[in-house]
C-alpha cells in the first residue's frame, strides 16, 4: 500500500528528512563517543563534526531540490540516489559493524536502521521503477557520489577545525 501511494519525489523529501534526523543524532552523540572508539572513529571535535554534518545535510537538500527541478535522468536524481547508496553502505560501516564489534551503541545506528535503511531502499527502488535513473548510468554515477561524499568528509572536518580556531 505504501509503495503504491509514494512517488519518487515524495521519497526524495522523506530521504532528506531521514538524513537530517540521522545527522542530528550523530551531531549530538558522536563527538563524545569518538573519543573512546579507537580504530572505529578517529576522535573528532564537536564543532568540526557538526560543521561537516551541517554541510552534508545541506547537500542532500540541494540534491533533492535539483532532483525535483530536473526530473527524470537529471543530475539531481543521480546525486540523491548516489547519496542513498552512500547511506546504505554507511549503515553497515561504521554503524552496525562498530556496534557489534565494540559491543556498545555506535551513534547513528538507530536512525540508520529505522530511517535510512527503509527510505533509501524505497527511494532507489522507486527511482528505477519510475525511470528517474538508468541502471547503466547509476552503476558508475552511484559509486562516484559515494566516493565524493566519503572524500569530502576529511576536507569538511579540516574546514570545521579551521573555522573553530579563527
Amino acid at each position: 500500500m505504501l509503495r503504491e501511494t509514494m512517488t519518487f519525489l515524495m521519497l526524495v523529501g522523506a530521504f532528506a528528512i531521514a538524513i537530517t534526523i540521522h545527522n542530528i543524532e550523530e551531531a549530538i552523540l558522536l563527538p563524545a563517543w569518538s573519543q573512546g572508539a579507537g580504530r572505529w572513529k578517529r576522535p573528532v571535535g564537536a564543532n568540526e563534526f557538526r560543521f561537516a554534518v551541517a554541510v552534508l545535510t545541506a547537500a542532500v537538500f540541494a540534491a533533492a531540490i535539483m532532483a525535483g527541478i530536473g526530473g527524470k535522468k537529471s543530475l539531481g536524481a543521480y546525486l540523491v540516489c548516489g547519496y542513498a547508496l552512500a547511506m546504505l553502505l554507511n549503515i553497515v560501516y561504521p554503524h552496525v559493524l562498530a556496534t557489534v564489534v565494540l559491543r556498545e551503541y555506535a551513534p547513528g545506528t538507530l536512525t540508520a536502521l529505522l530511517l535510512n535503511l527503509p527510505v533509501s531502499v524505497l527511494l532507489l527502488a522507486m527511482a528505477f521503477r519510475e525511470d528517474y535513473i538508468d541502471a547503466s548510468t547509476f552503476l558508475w554515477a552511484g559509486p562516484l557520489v559515494v566516493l565524493a561524499i566519503a572524500g569530502s568528509i576529511p576536507l569538511l572536518l579540516a574546514i570545521g577545525r579551521r573555522l573553530q580556531s579563527s
